[in-house]
Protein backbone atom coordinates (compact mmCIF):
# COMPACT_ATOMS: atom_id res chain seq x y z
CA UNK A 1 0.00 0.00 0.00
CA UNK A 2 1.08 3.51 -0.01
CA UNK A 3 -0.38 7.18 1.31
CA UNK A 4 -0.42 10.14 -1.20
CA UNK A 5 -1.49 13.78 -2.09
CA UNK A 6 -2.59 16.01 -4.25
CA UNK A 7 -2.75 19.74 -3.56
CA UNK A 8 -4.32 22.76 -6.10
CA UNK A 9 -4.39 26.11 -4.63
CA UNK A 10 -2.06 29.54 -4.36
CA UNK A 11 2.32 28.53 -4.60
CA UNK A 12 3.46 27.82 -1.53
CA UNK A 13 6.79 25.11 -0.64
CA UNK A 14 6.43 21.58 -1.48
CA UNK A 15 7.64 21.09 2.31
CA UNK A 16 4.51 23.68 3.72
CA UNK A 17 2.33 20.59 2.22
CA UNK A 18 4.01 17.65 2.67
CA UNK A 19 6.91 18.15 5.67
CA UNK A 20 5.79 20.74 8.28
CA UNK A 21 1.69 19.59 8.68
CA UNK A 22 1.76 17.29 12.33
CA UNK A 23 0.46 14.32 10.63
CA UNK A 24 2.43 15.04 6.81
CA UNK A 25 2.80 12.85 3.87
CA UNK A 26 6.22 12.35 5.22
CA UNK A 27 5.34 11.58 8.95
CA UNK A 28 2.77 9.01 7.00
CA UNK A 29 5.53 7.29 5.83
CA UNK A 30 6.46 5.75 8.75
CA UNK A 31 3.30 5.98 11.13
CA UNK A 32 0.32 6.18 8.96
CA UNK A 33 -3.15 5.97 11.27
CA UNK A 34 -5.67 4.94 8.50
CA UNK A 35 -4.00 2.66 5.90
CA UNK A 36 -5.42 -0.80 5.19
CA UNK A 37 -2.78 -2.48 4.63
CA UNK A 38 0.85 -2.54 5.44
CA UNK A 39 2.52 -0.41 8.58
CA UNK A 40 5.67 1.87 6.76
CA UNK A 41 6.02 3.37 3.42
CA UNK A 42 9.35 3.08 2.80
CA UNK A 43 10.09 1.27 -0.41
CA UNK A 44 10.50 5.20 -2.58
CA UNK A 45 8.59 8.04 -3.13
CA UNK A 46 7.95 10.32 -5.42
CA UNK A 47 6.78 14.37 -5.78
CA UNK A 48 5.75 16.15 -8.92
CA UNK A 49 4.78 19.91 -9.35
CA UNK A 50 4.09 22.17 -11.52
CA UNK A 51 5.70 25.41 -12.84
CA UNK A 52 4.03 28.85 -13.49
CA UNK A 53 3.13 28.91 -17.10
CA UNK A 54 4.37 25.27 -18.25
CA UNK A 55 1.71 22.49 -18.28
CA UNK A 56 4.37 19.56 -17.84
CA UNK A 57 4.99 18.86 -14.21
CA UNK A 58 8.54 18.37 -13.06
CA UNK A 59 9.29 14.60 -10.83
CA UNK A 60 11.79 14.17 -8.24
CA UNK A 61 11.70 9.81 -8.01
CA UNK A 62 13.61 7.87 -5.14
CA UNK A 63 13.78 4.58 -4.08
CA UNK A 64 14.23 5.12 -0.82
CA UNK A 65 12.01 6.28 2.09
CA UNK A 66 11.13 10.20 2.18
CA UNK A 67 12.41 10.74 5.30
CA UNK A 68 16.21 9.36 4.52
CA UNK A 69 16.64 11.92 1.64
CA UNK A 70 18.25 15.48 2.90
CA UNK A 71 18.22 16.57 -0.57
CA UNK A 72 14.60 16.63 -0.78
CA UNK A 73 14.07 17.93 2.33
CA UNK A 74 16.48 20.99 0.99
CA UNK A 75 14.42 21.35 -1.87
CA UNK A 76 11.23 21.02 -0.17
CA UNK A 77 12.61 24.09 1.60
CA UNK A 78 12.65 26.19 -1.67
CA UNK A 79 10.73 25.02 -4.57
CA UNK A 80 6.85 26.43 -4.68
CA UNK A 81 4.17 25.53 -6.65
CA UNK A 82 0.03 25.90 -7.07
CA UNK A 83 -0.20 22.21 -7.90
CA UNK A 84 1.17 19.17 -6.80
CA UNK A 85 1.12 15.33 -6.30
CA UNK A 86 3.37 13.29 -4.10
CA UNK A 87 2.88 9.51 -2.46
CA UNK A 88 5.12 7.28 -0.37
CA UNK A 89 5.46 3.46 -1.16
CA UNK A 90 4.85 0.53 0.49
CA UNK A 91 5.59 -2.33 -2.25
CA UNK A 92 4.38 -5.66 -2.77
CA UNK A 93 7.94 -7.04 -3.72
CA UNK A 94 10.71 -4.47 -1.99
CA UNK A 95 13.21 -2.95 -4.31
CA UNK A 96 11.37 -4.00 -7.43
CA UNK A 97 12.06 -1.90 -9.99
CA UNK A 98 13.51 0.62 -7.62
CA UNK A 99 12.84 4.09 -8.90
CA UNK A 100 11.09 3.69 -11.76
CA UNK A 101 8.35 2.12 -9.82
CA UNK A 102 7.80 4.91 -7.39
CA UNK A 103 4.69 7.61 -8.13
CA UNK A 104 3.74 9.47 -9.60
CA UNK A 105 3.75 8.25 -12.55
CA UNK A 106 3.53 10.84 -15.29
CA UNK A 107 3.04 11.07 -18.98
CA UNK A 108 2.58 14.80 -20.76
CA UNK A 109 0.36 17.28 -18.28
CA UNK A 110 -0.76 14.36 -15.81
CA UNK A 111 0.70 13.05 -12.78
CA UNK A 112 -0.66 9.51 -11.88
CA UNK A 113 -0.36 7.33 -8.33
CA UNK A 114 -2.15 4.11 -7.20
CA UNK A 115 -2.65 3.17 -3.71
CA UNK A 116 -3.31 0.03 -3.43
CA UNK A 117 -2.89 -3.57 -5.19
CA UNK A 118 -3.89 -5.63 -8.03
CA UNK A 119 -5.20 -9.15 -6.16
CA UNK A 120 -3.48 -11.81 -7.60
CA UNK A 121 -1.03 -9.68 -9.99
CA UNK A 122 0.25 -10.54 -12.44
CA UNK A 123 -2.71 -13.40 -13.19
CA UNK A 124 -5.47 -11.65 -12.94
CA UNK A 125 -4.90 -9.07 -14.76
CA UNK A 126 -3.77 -10.85 -18.25
CA UNK A 127 -7.47 -10.93 -19.48
CA UNK A 128 -7.35 -7.10 -19.25
CA UNK A 129 -3.91 -6.66 -20.77
CA UNK A 130 -6.06 -6.77 -24.78
CA UNK A 131 -7.20 -3.90 -23.87
CA UNK A 132 -4.25 -1.86 -24.39
CA UNK A 133 -1.80 -1.88 -27.73
CA UNK A 134 1.66 -3.65 -27.50
CA UNK A 135 3.74 -0.57 -27.34
CA UNK A 136 1.88 0.58 -24.40
CA UNK A 137 2.72 -2.90 -22.54
CA UNK A 138 6.41 -2.87 -23.97
CA UNK A 139 7.05 0.65 -22.49
CA UNK A 140 5.52 0.01 -19.15
CA UNK A 141 7.41 2.61 -16.80
CA UNK A 142 8.09 -0.39 -14.50
CA UNK A 143 6.80 -4.36 -14.00
CA UNK A 144 4.27 -3.67 -11.49
CA UNK A 145 0.54 -3.66 -10.66
CA UNK A 146 0.99 0.28 -10.36
CA UNK A 147 2.30 0.74 -13.62
CA UNK A 148 -0.56 -1.20 -15.14
CA UNK A 149 -3.42 0.63 -13.83
CA UNK A 150 -1.58 3.82 -14.85
CA UNK A 151 -1.31 2.69 -18.50
CA UNK A 152 -4.81 1.90 -18.24
CA UNK A 153 -5.91 5.00 -17.32
CA UNK A 154 -3.42 6.90 -19.99
CA UNK A 155 -5.09 4.70 -22.58
CA UNK A 156 -8.96 5.79 -21.32
CA UNK A 157 -7.28 9.65 -21.25
CA UNK A 158 -5.46 9.52 -24.62
CA UNK A 159 -9.06 8.24 -26.22
CA UNK A 160 -11.21 11.23 -24.90
CA UNK A 161 -12.61 10.09 -21.30
CA UNK A 162 -12.32 12.82 -18.64
CA UNK A 163 -10.05 12.31 -15.73
CA UNK A 164 -13.20 11.15 -13.20
CA UNK A 165 -14.44 8.87 -16.14
CA UNK A 166 -11.27 7.42 -16.90
CA UNK A 167 -10.65 6.22 -13.89
CA UNK A 168 -13.77 5.19 -12.72
CA UNK A 169 -14.00 2.86 -15.66
CA UNK A 170 -10.76 1.77 -15.22
CA UNK A 171 -11.25 0.72 -11.29
CA UNK A 172 -14.69 -0.99 -12.43
CA UNK A 173 -12.33 -3.29 -15.09
CA UNK A 174 -10.01 -3.96 -12.86
CA UNK A 175 -12.40 -4.91 -10.00
CA UNK A 176 -14.35 -7.23 -12.16
CA UNK A 177 -11.26 -8.98 -13.18
CA UNK A 178 -9.37 -8.89 -9.67
CA UNK A 179 -12.51 -8.46 -7.05
CA UNK A 180 -10.21 -8.14 -3.73
CA UNK A 181 -8.04 -5.34 -5.34
CA UNK A 182 -7.50 -2.29 -3.65
CA UNK A 183 -7.93 0.69 -5.92
CA UNK A 184 -7.52 4.21 -4.48
CA UNK A 185 -6.48 6.22 -7.89
CA UNK A 186 -5.25 9.98 -7.83
CA UNK A 187 -4.70 11.88 -10.83
CA UNK A 188 -4.10 15.50 -11.92
CA UNK A 189 -3.15 17.91 -14.46
CA UNK A 190 -2.52 21.14 -12.18
CA UNK A 191 -6.00 22.27 -12.72
CA UNK A 192 -8.30 19.21 -11.48
CA UNK A 193 -7.64 16.77 -9.47
CA UNK A 194 -9.59 13.32 -9.83
CA UNK A 195 -9.67 10.00 -7.42
CA UNK A 196 -11.44 7.40 -6.11
CA UNK A 197 -11.79 5.38 -3.03
CA UNK A 198 -12.13 2.10 -3.49
CA UNK A 199 -10.31 -0.45 -0.23
CA UNK A 200 -8.75 2.08 2.03
CA UNK A 201 -9.25 5.87 3.05
CA UNK A 202 -9.39 9.06 0.93
CA UNK A 203 -10.09 12.38 2.66
CA UNK A 204 -10.89 16.00 1.12
CA UNK A 205 -10.41 19.64 2.51
CA UNK A 206 -11.31 22.43 0.18
CA UNK A 207 -11.82 26.25 0.35
CA UNK A 208 -13.97 27.23 -2.12
CA UNK A 209 -11.83 29.85 -4.85
CA UNK A 210 -8.51 29.37 -2.59
CA UNK A 211 -7.54 25.74 -2.39
CA UNK A 212 -8.25 22.23 -3.04
CA UNK A 213 -6.40 19.13 -1.21
CA UNK A 214 -6.99 15.59 -1.81
CA UNK A 215 -5.16 12.71 0.09
CA UNK A 216 -5.03 9.42 1.89
CA UNK A 217 -5.48 10.39 5.37
CA UNK A 218 -5.74 14.10 6.92
CA UNK A 219 -2.31 15.89 7.40
CA UNK A 220 -3.77 17.89 10.68
CA UNK A 221 -7.04 18.03 12.95
CA UNK A 222 -8.50 20.76 10.36
CA UNK A 223 -12.36 20.40 10.79
CA UNK A 224 -13.05 21.58 7.41
CA UNK A 225 -11.53 17.64 6.33
CA UNK A 226 -14.12 15.32 4.86
CA UNK A 227 -14.22 11.48 4.39
CA UNK A 228 -14.78 10.34 0.84
CA UNK A 229 -17.09 7.26 1.10
CA UNK A 230 -15.55 3.85 -0.31
CA UNK A 231 -16.61 3.22 -4.13
CA UNK A 232 -16.68 6.68 -5.04
CA UNK A 233 -15.34 8.70 -7.75
CA UNK A 234 -14.05 12.58 -6.59
CA UNK A 235 -13.80 15.11 -8.90
CA UNK A 236 -11.99 18.24 -7.77
CA UNK A 237 -10.51 22.17 -8.68
CA UNK A 238 -9.78 25.18 -6.45
CA UNK A 239 -13.57 25.65 -6.90
CA UNK A 240 -14.86 22.72 -4.66
CA UNK A 241 -15.32 19.39 -5.11
CA UNK A 242 -17.65 16.51 -6.69
CA UNK A 243 -18.27 12.72 -5.73
CA UNK A 244 -20.19 10.19 -7.67
CA UNK A 245 -20.30 6.50 -8.21
CA UNK A 246 -17.94 5.06 -10.46
CA UNK A 247 -20.08 3.33 -12.95
CA UNK A 248 -20.72 7.10 -14.41
CA UNK A 249 -19.12 9.69 -12.26
CA UNK A 250 -20.08 12.12 -14.68
CA UNK A 251 -24.20 11.78 -13.36
CA UNK A 252 -25.78 12.48 -10.34
CA UNK A 253 -22.86 13.81 -8.22
CA UNK A 254 -23.24 15.17 -4.62
CA UNK A 255 -21.20 18.30 -4.23
CA UNK A 256 -20.38 19.92 -1.21
CA UNK A 257 -22.11 22.91 -1.98
CA UNK A 258 -21.36 24.95 1.28
CA UNK A 259 -17.61 24.61 0.23
CA UNK A 260 -18.05 24.57 -3.40
CA UNK A 261 -19.37 27.85 -3.81
CA UNK A 262 -22.37 26.89 -5.87
CA UNK A 263 -25.14 24.64 -7.36
CA UNK A 264 -24.47 20.79 -8.27
CA UNK A 265 -23.36 20.54 -11.90
CA UNK A 266 -21.73 17.46 -13.63
CA UNK A 267 -19.78 19.76 -15.29
CA UNK A 268 -18.01 21.81 -12.85
CA UNK A 269 -15.06 21.92 -11.77
CA UNK A 270 -14.85 18.50 -13.80
CA UNK A 271 -12.37 19.43 -16.72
Amino acid sequence: MCRHIAYLGPETPLGRILMEPAHSLVHQSWSPERQASGTVNADGFGVGWYAPGDPVPARYRRAGPIWADLSFADLARVVRSGAVLAAVRDATLAGADAEAAAAPFTAGRWLFSHNGAVAGWPDSAAPLMSALPPVELLTLEARTDSAFVWALVLHRLRAGDDPGQALGETVRQLAGAAPASRLNLLLTDGVTIAATAWGDSLWYRTEPGRSTVVASEPYDDDPLWQEVPDRTVLTASRAGVLLAPPADPASSPTLDSARAGGPPSSKEPCT
